[in-house]
């Protein structure tokens, strides 16, 4: 496995950088607050490129390999402290734009991805629902075929970018008896008679990405609107959360790194019984388990993108990297919390709100025990 990097790679991350910097510098404490997505602030990232990075040029995407997306994707989270905006990009990139992309007819890559690419439209995944999180194969939504279509009747719970998305990915069954053989994945539309979104969920962390619930009331879906052939819905999702828990917290990666750079900072300039708290061997240690965790999600990240780069299927890495990242956040946000003490533990020193923030990665995307339960299975336990 070879993780270096190219000149041209290294100066796009800075130019990332510089730009999450730079331009995306909204009044995170107010959105926080209030529980605001920063609309100007998505459509700055789309302008950029960073919603078309891995896609192809033809449907407006800039046709770069994973491993720049990823090396990209690090230095957005090491720009951007908006962790609920890059989280909802990302979950339109992995779970809304790549089926789509690897599953979709011509016809339906030509018609949505440019958009949602160019920032024009945002998407939303709809595969959780109130009675099935992480059993998500057991779902109630049912899709009845009809004459030109099928009828969608259920709920979709917890679903990221809902109350500001213009279409979605969901899924439904067509056969319950078929269990996971039998759910279709389908493109729905805002203003399709029959569906509606919730408005936004109010959540502990990740704020500034809206979450709410779908909900399908005999709604009519045209039969072009199914993404792939019946019954291979299953498939479609199992790709997709592939793709994200490889990819959705590449940005922690960045953030934990800022984090790390802030810390020490800190740890440097604050000073309490006559020298700095830096020289206390128990901070000192914070820093360093820190920065352990740092490199080690960052070989982990790299591995799994690296082994998508070449084509290979990669569950168990994938469930890793989702695992380990998605925990090494959460701790180095208490870590970086406690050095920081009861200025950490302020909102206006924009410390708390990481940690915050990095604990949904525990959940979303499948939980750290359903990644634990995947990882043992793949070992043959």
């Amino acid at each position: 496995m070879d993780f270096s990097w190219s000149e041209e790679q290294t100066e796009f991350k800075q130019a990332v950088i510089a730009f999450a910097q730079r331009e995306l510098k909204a009044d995170l404490i107010e959105l926080d607050k209030y529980g605001r997505l920063a609309r100007d602030n998505w459509q700055k990232c789309a302008d950029f490129g960073i919603l078309g990075l891995p896609f192809p040029e033809q449907y407006g995407g800039a046709d770069e390999d994973i491993m720049t997306t990823m090396l990209t994707m690090e230095g957005l989270g090491y720009g951007c402290k908006d962790n609920g905006l890059i989280f909802g990009m990302n979950a339109q990139m992995w779970s809304v734009q790549m089926p789509i992309s690897l599953f979709g007819t011509e016809a339906q890559k030509e018609k949505y991805l440019p958009r949602l690419i160019n920032g024009e439209i945002i998407g939303a995944h709809g595969m959780s629902e109130p009675d099935s999180g992480s059993d998500a194969y057991s779902l109630r939504a049912r899709a009845q075929k009809v004459d030109g279509g099928y009828i969608l009747n259920g709920s979709k719970m917890f679903v990221t970018n809902a109350p500001v998305s213009d279409m979605a990915v969901a899924f439904a069954t067509v056969n319950p008896d078929r269990g996971m053989w039998g759910i279709s994945a389908f493109i729905v539309e805002n203003g399709m008679p029959g569906y509606s979104v919730s408005r936004d969920i109010e959540k502990m962390g990740l704020r500034t990405s809206p979450m709410g619930e779908m909900i399908f009331q005999d709604c009519f879906v045209p039969e072009e609107n199914r993404l792939g052939p019946e019954g291979v819905g299953a498939r479609i999702f199992h790709s997709s959360m592939e793709w994200e828990r490889a990819c959705i917290l590449a940005s922690h990666v960045g953030a934990m790194e800022r984090q790390l750079e802030e810390s020490i900072r800190y740890a440097n300039e604050r000073h309490q019984f006559g020298q700095s708290i830096g020289q206390f061997q128990s901070v000192a240690n914070r820093v360093v388990d820190m920065k352990v965790r740092l490199e080690t999600a960052r070989l982990i990240l790299y591995k799994v993108a690296w082994l998508k780069k070449q084509g290979k299927s990669a569950p168990m890495e994938a469930a890793l990297a989702k695992l380990y990242l998605s925990e090494s956040f959460v701790q180095s946000g208490l870590d970086a919390l406690r050095i920081h003490g009861g200025y950490g533990y302020m909102t206006e020193f924009e410390v708390e709100r990481d940690l915050r923030d990095a604990i949904g990665g525990t959940i979303y995307s499948g939980t750290s025990d359903i990644q634990r339960n995947i990882i043992a299975n793949l070992l043959g336990l």
